[in-house]
């Protein structure tokens, strides 16, 4: 299981969603389940499997990088907007994925309740109708700015510049790791993500030249990012905007958290960062939040309906912090 999300109108339908990887079909998909939950909070039943078709990286894979099931993507939060329900998925390791007009891997996906597509959509001609944007890497965050239910990705990056971007309908985040594109050639299992080229000591700028995140060069028309962590790829992990006068200047500002990971899985440091994001989405200021909060990857944070913030960590843990 990757995500989770509580539907809107939980009081009266008891229903949740799940993203969750399966081996139901070979070899293997990820999956979104809505279930119903017991009045008593103890028991799920009638799951009914909303989204079947995926993509998910199997065992039998030739690419260097990254164990069965990486860049899932699997964020799942409901638009408070529109009340349609979004869903991030990764690229699989996979060069033709992101790109693909029919394969739904490295998207943002608008759906109902039922699993069809939201209206609104607009992707481009022969595209999969239930999807929102496209050309994405591994976001695994999304959230909503409040006020306008503007809606932005967190997303991880190539050794670089992992991006926070607002979102457009029918937008292409502008990733495309195909090999024999701009130079690259040959890469490993057919995926320029890690190419070679950019191992060793080549500094950021060059890496980012190489394989950009967002090439604006191949997609001009390319949704741009608000900020791309000073050029650094740090393992973001989720994103929310604080709301509420508890917050006070923080109020509409987005905190994103950072597992910590650098060049080669390097551990740097878990890190949530602040940031104040003009209203056009186009540029972001960012200042850092210092926790006391031990070893462990930040996987997620999220405002509880109390206004307090809530950071999950992969060693099992679940923090609350307060504003004072």
């Amino acid at each position: 299981m990757s995500g989770v999300a509580v539907d809107p109108d939980f009081a009266s339908n008891r229903f949740i969603y799940v993203y969750s990887a399966s081996s139901l079909t070979a070899p293997g998909s990820n999956r979104v389940l809505r279930m119903t939950v017991s009045p008593d909070l103890t028991r799920v039943a009638n799951r009914t499997d909303i989204v079947t078709d995926i993509p998910y990286k199997p065992a039998a894979s030739a690419h260097p990088f990254g164990d069965p099931g990486a860049h899932n993507g699997g964020r799942l939060r409901f638009g408070p907007g529109d009340g349609f329900l979004y869903v991030t998925t990764g690229d699989t390791h996979n060069g033709e994925v992101p790109q693909s007009p029919t394969r739904v891997g490295g998207k943002v996906l608008r759906i109902d309740r039922d699993g069809r597509p939201a209206a609104g959509n607009n992707p481009p001609a022969g595209f999969d109708p239930r999807v929102f944007t496209y050309g994405h890497r591994n976001p695994q965050g999304i959230c909503f700015r409040p006020g306008n239910n503007q809606v932005f990705t967190a997303e991880n990056g190539p050794w670089h510049t992992d991006e926070v971007t607002l979102l457009r309908a029918g937008g292409n985040a502008g990733w495309d790791p195909r090999p024999n594109r701009a130079g690259r050639g040959d890469c490993p299992d057919g995926y320029c993500g890690y190419s070679p080229n950019q191992m060793g000591a080549m500094p950021n700028a060059e890496r980012a030249a190489f394989m950009p995140m967002t090439d604006l060069r191949a997609y001009p028309n390319a949704m741009k990012p608000a900020w791309n962590n000073d050029g650094l790829s740090q393992g973001m992990s989720s994103c929310v905007f604080l709301n509420g006068p508890q917050w006070r200047g923080w109020s509409g500002r987005m905190v994103v958290s950072l597992m910590g990971i650098g060049i080669h899985g390097t551990p740097v440091g878990n890190r949530l960062d602040l940031l104040d994001i003009a209203a056009d989405g186009s540029s972001a200021t960012r200042s850092t939040i210092s926790l006391p909060i031990p070893a462990g990857r930040f996987r997620s944070v999220v405002q509880g309906p109390d206004g307090n913030l809530y950071i999950a960590v992969d060693q099992g843990e679940i923090y609350q912090f307060r504003p004072n």
